[in-house]
């Protein structure tokens, strides 16, 4: 009987599917609501077959060695996998498997979100109206930039990213930079998109929008200096990896006034947040929420599902990193 753990709850439409294609199998789930810690983990997933995890369980070599021998397969409830040593768990022969596509439409609605909320200020916007601070029309209330026909900054041309820019171009008229290791001409043809290399990007953009995945490359990618190159009427927006962004310079260049705003999903410390930042009027500040429709984290369920149950009755799982 296979032995499957799952690291946090999830949707039924997951547990419902594993139910049908592995009828006999032991489904554990952690039944508190939070993550697990290393030893909290290994004590409850040890001896597993599968592991769904997600992508705040940090699984090193020695984790993955703990969790046993009959480990053959690890589905992450997410698309980036930094947080999996691959090379570990290449070595023991166990699958690793992703959940790629079916986040993009929501994870982009977010970052156009949250776009449109700095520039035109809702959340201090809110704040006000709820402390009573609203007291009538007036011409020069609670000014903020438009949208239309504003240059968006794309950092990382992958999928999330060229929904985004395609919804920036076509919904709002903007043009559209790139920052990528490769052209994409599909981008240039479609969109009209230019590929420039980051510091232009930046110098030039009333957006900058971040999809790169987290790598060491990448890791404080927008940092001090790169922040000195925004426009200060321009606004940074990071659905991606909180650590692409350094984020006590981020402070610092808020509180100067370097750029005007920023709107983030996601966190360096995560879910702890550099010191200053939630006191900051200039900023929208979510909960990492970039997949979190109905639809989008039922489906990621039923992803990591097939992958295990592929896996473990011995097919190719269809989304596999490695």
């Amino acid at each position: 009987m296979p032995f499957i753990y799952i690291t946090r709850a999830v949707p039924d439409a997951a547990t419902e599917l594993l139910a049908k294609g592995l009828p006999d199998a032991r489904v554990e789930i952690n039944p508190h609501d939070r993550n697990l810690n290393r030893a909290e983990l290994i004590e409850a997933a040890a001896g597993c077959d599968a592991l769904i995890c997600t992508l705040a369980d940090p699984l090193d070599a020695s984790l993955i060695e703990d969790l046993g021998p009959q480990l053959k397969v690890i589905a992450t409830y997410a698309v980036g996998y930094n947080n999996i040593h691959l090379e570990a768990a290449k070595a023991r022969g166990i699958a690793v498997c992703n959940t790629p596509d079916v986040l993009t439409d929501a994870t982009a609605e977010v970052a156009v979100g949250l776009m449109i909320a700095c520039a035109r200020r809702f959340a201090d916007g809110d704040r006000l109206t709820r402390s009573g601070g609203f007291t009538g029309w007036a011409p020069m209330l609670h000014r903020g930039h438009g949208v239309y026909g504003k240059t968006v900054g794309i950092v990382g041309a992958g999928r999330i990213g060229k929904r985004v820019a395609a919804t920036m171009k076509h919904g709002f008229g903007c043009e559209i930079l790139y920052f990528s290791r490769e052209d994409h001409v599909d981008w240039e043809n479609d969109l009209g998109a230019a590929k420039v290399e980051l510091g232009e990007l930046l110098q030039r953009s009333d957006f900058v929008s971040l999809h790169c995945p987290l790598t060491p490359d990448t890791r404080h990618l927008i940092d001090a200096d790169m922040l000195k190159l925004m426009k200060p009427t321009s606004v940074l927006v990071n659905t991606a990896r909180g650590p692409v962004v350094d984020e006590a310079a981020l402070v610092a260049a808020l509180k100067a006034g370097q750029i005007a705003g920023a709107g983030f999903d996601v966190y360096e410390h995560e879910p702890a947040l550099a010191p200053g930042l939630a006191e900051l009027d200039n900023v929208v500040l979510l909960p990492h929420i970039g997949s979190a429709t109905h639809e989008t984290r039922a489906e990621m369920g039923r992803m990591c599902a097939r992958a295990v149950i592929a896996v473990l009755t011995g097919q190719e799982p269809q989304h596999r990193v490695i």
